[in-house]
């Protein structure tokens, strides 16, 4: 009999072929009792208050016909979406009763983990006898055609017990993980967006709401253009992309305050033109054009000098003349005020539009050297913990997807 690849140390025993049905009994009807939690199944969070999935309880009249299910029992919420083509199953945890829609095969675990089950579901290999049970696709109402009984008859792999139980409690462990980074990462971002609006000069005033030790001076109203130098990109012909050097487009900016130098693309420029249109470090370079109104006008550093690099024509090339801390500027371009002044210039054609004249009158607070530095740092240090966490997440993430790979069969 086949084994799965990867097994916890101490269990060399064959995995048995058994139907669902076998090891489950049907979970139906409810006793009256309608506050409590009404959930929805999303196929990529799982269990949701349907408050939260839809911005309000959407069962109606129906809610009296919902399922009472308990902690540990399961559902099968058999519609079709992007995530889950075949449906998807989840093992209540989070409440210890909850009501959710009677059109779930919602049923309970006489004979084994509830947890083990919903984890082979999550790694797809039902689908492919879900797929011979679908008679004519999905109903008017999402749902595929799998009847309970059907469903029940589904043939999947178990190990024993324990050692299901062993399975459940790796893959819970990893997904509380998920959860802990990705949780960090929200709470991060939302301080970010919190503290920019408090660091930052608003409405009028001349130091800001929340300040480091040591610092009161006034903060000083400055243009753009009394600052450094603009200077609009460079248009290149068809034939000039695609070989020669690199160059900066719009998607290099597109949601970074850094330039992003790991998909630059190739255009062909003279010398003449690489020094004309260079890239210095501490260079802004801002979307001139864009589809979007909430993109014209994004800007990131450049973090570092680069030999031979020139930037499109939908760009336009900030050269700092007046010495801002480089840390400092990614921030402070991306502030309300500014990006308010933007966006109530730009022109309305079929791209969204700035000029070099628009970026050269941009009003903002400029702060002494040393409470720039302070606040680029601050700065930098959450955008370091957010990217930290995130990439943990995703790791965590392929982890979990090659250990569903090679720990069921």
């Amino acid at each position: 009999m086949e084994n799965p690849k990867i097994r916890f140390k101490g269990f060399t025993k064959d995995w048995e072929q058994r139907k669902l049905g076998d090891v489950c009994s049907r979970v139906q009807g409810n006793d009256g009792r309608m506050k409590l939690p009404t959930l929805t199944i999303s196929a990529g969070n799982g269990w949701m208050r349907q408050e939260d999935r839809f911005s309000g309880n959407i069962a109606g009249n129906e809610q009296k016909n919902y399922t009472l299910l308990h902690t540990g029992e399961l559902s099968y919420n058999h519609g079709n979406s992007k995530l889950a083509k075949y449906g998807a199953v989840f093992s209540l945890r989070n409440y210890e009763e909850a009501l959710v829609p009677r059109v779930y095969h919602s049923f309970r675990v006489e004979e084994g983990c509830a947890d083990y089950i919903e984890y082979y579901f999550a790694t797809k290999l039902p689908d492919r006898e879900l797929r011979k049970l679908i008679s004519s696709g999905a109903r008017m109402d999402g749902l595929l055609n799998i009847g309970y009984d059907e469903f029940m008859g589904i043939k999947m792999m178990f190990p024993s017990i324990k050692e299901q139980n062993e399975i459940a409690t790796y893959f819970r462990s990893l997904d509380h993980l998920i959860t802990l980074h990705q949780r960090k990462c929200e709470q991060t971002k939302k301080l970010k967006k919190y503290m920019l609006q408090k660091m930052f000069p608003q409405n009028g005033a001349k130091v800001p709401e929340i300040r480091f030790d040591g610092f009161t001076y006034d903060w000083e109203q400055r243009k753009l253009g009394e600052l450094g130098s603009l200077k609009n990109g460079m248009n290149f012909s068809k034939e000039a992309l695609g070989h020669g050097f690199p160059f900066i487009n719009l998607q290099n900016i597109f949601g970074n305050n850094v330039i992003d130098v790991n998909k630059l693309e190739l255009a062909d420029a003279t010398e003449k033109q690489l020094l004309e249109y260079s890239l210095l470090k501490g260079d802004v370079l801002f979307v001139r054009s864009s589809v979007k109104l909430e993109g014209v006008g994004e800007a990131a550093l450049v973090p570092e000098t680069f030999e031979n690099t020139t930037y499109s024509g939908f760009i336009i090339r900030f050269r700092d003349e007046y010495g801002l801390n480089n840390d400092f500027k990614k921030y402070i371009f991306g502030t309300q005020k500014v990006r308010n002044q933007i966006m109530a210039q730009a022109t309305n054609s079929a791209n969204k539009n700035i000029s070099q004249g628009v970026l050269e009158n941009l009003t903002f607070e400029v702060p002494s050297f040393d409470e720039q530095a302070k606040i680029g740092e601050h700065f930098s240090n959450l955008d370091h913990l957010i990217t930290l966490h995130q990439r943990k997440c995703d790791e965590l993430k392929k982890m979990k997807k090659y250990m569903l790979q090679n720990m069921f069969i």
